[in-house]
């Protein structure tokens, strides 16, 4: 190269300062433009689990003693329904590492590079503090610092702690999932009661079963990522085993309000049945281990258990709704 014609090669002169344009990493870039459109952040708040946590909080909040005023009842499933998002988006931001070797997740925003993670951390974080504020002022502290920490155990516990270093992660974890209707009940009254604390059992106990027959069948995705879900630390015999030990235990919970007198004889019959079919899949799945019998076994498992609870919780908001309609009718 000749080293006089670099030497006087064009220059031009910004702010004082003689920038030549063979130095190009002295040239700024502009700044990114986001390709992101309003689909690509609705994603980011995982619509799917922002809908079981919708519904479940609604039920919390209608079984409720007394009258709430439908403006504040809309607000708190509002917020709740929000900070379920914000979480979600966190999730995602911590998670875009991972995210991106996993089939299950590798077309999220975050991987697609259509929203960087530092995006996603702002736009939860917002959310968070917005949806808690919210409802914290509108409907009652205690509901709000309620939603506070579920949002804090999700994020801090669950993602940052839990999820890549226990195979128990999802157990523990899976509180966050669980305390929706307990946020809702206390925006109804202010207060807790056994109810509210018999459904956080109730998804508690659902969350391992319903996540490990997904985990068996999408181990090599959790495997390639190096997250410690149960079938690739334990093994899939011992995750078969835990899944229908866990079953055993949430059958019993969720019929046991009925005998305790909480929830009436229709929850406590639908429950039986529901729980019953339940058993039954999760005993298929211990006993078939491979070839397609296993994954048939996994799958079903994995799409009953999202109807299991769906029909348990509607049969809770369907007694509220004739109640309501019975003197009206009669």
């Amino acid at each position: 190269m000749n080293v006089r014609g670099a030497r006087d090669a064009p220059r031009t002169q910004q702010a004082g300062c003689v920038v030549s344009v063979v130095d190009q990493k002295a040239v700024e870039l502009p700044p990114r433009i986001s390709e992101a459109s309003v689909a690509d952040y609705f994603a980011l708040l995982k619509p799917r689990v922002m809908s079981l946590v919708i519904f479940t909080a609604l039920v919390g909040l209608m079984i409720a003693p007394g009258h709430v005023h439908p403006v504040l009842g809309f607000i708190s499933i509002l917020c709740i329904a929000v900070g379920a998002g914000a979480s979600g988006a966190l999730n995602m931001a911590l998670e875009g590492d991972i995210d991106v070797l996993m089939s299950r997740t590798a077309n999220r925003p975050i991987p697609r590079g259509r929203i960087t993670r530092g995006e996603a951390m702002g736009f939860g974080l917002t959310l968070s503090f917005f949806s808690v504020m919210t409802l914290g002022a509108l409907v009652n502290w205690y509901a709000g610092g309620l939603l506070a920490f579920t949002i804090f155990f999700y994020v801090v516990i669950y993602t940052m702690g839990l999820k890549r270093r226990t195979a128990q992660n999802i157990v523990i974890g899976g509180a966050a999932g669980a305390l929706p209707p307990v946020v809702a009940w206390a925006a109804a009254t202010g207060s807790l009661s056994m109810e509210p604390l018999l459904l956080f059992l109730i998804i508690f106990f659902w969350t391992p079963p319903h996540f490990w027959a997904l985990a068996l069948f999408r181990s090599d995705d959790y495997a390639r990522a190096g997250v410690p879900m149960l079938p690739v630390v334990a093994g899939p015999d011992a995750t078969r085993l835990q899944i229908l030990l866990y079953t055993i235990v949430l059958v019993a919970i969720a019929a046991a309000p009925w005998p305790l007198g909480y929830f009436d004889w229709v929850y406590g019959v639908t429950s039986l049945i529901l729980g019953a079919g339940m058993l039954v899949l999760a005993i298929q799945v211990y006993r078939h281990r491979t070839g397609s019998q296993a994954l048939r076994a996994t799958r079903r498992l994995f799409a009953f258990s999202i109807l299991y609870l769906f029909a348990l919780f509607a049969v809770l908001l369907l007694d509220v709704v004739a109640k309501a309609l019975a003197p009206l009718i009669w």
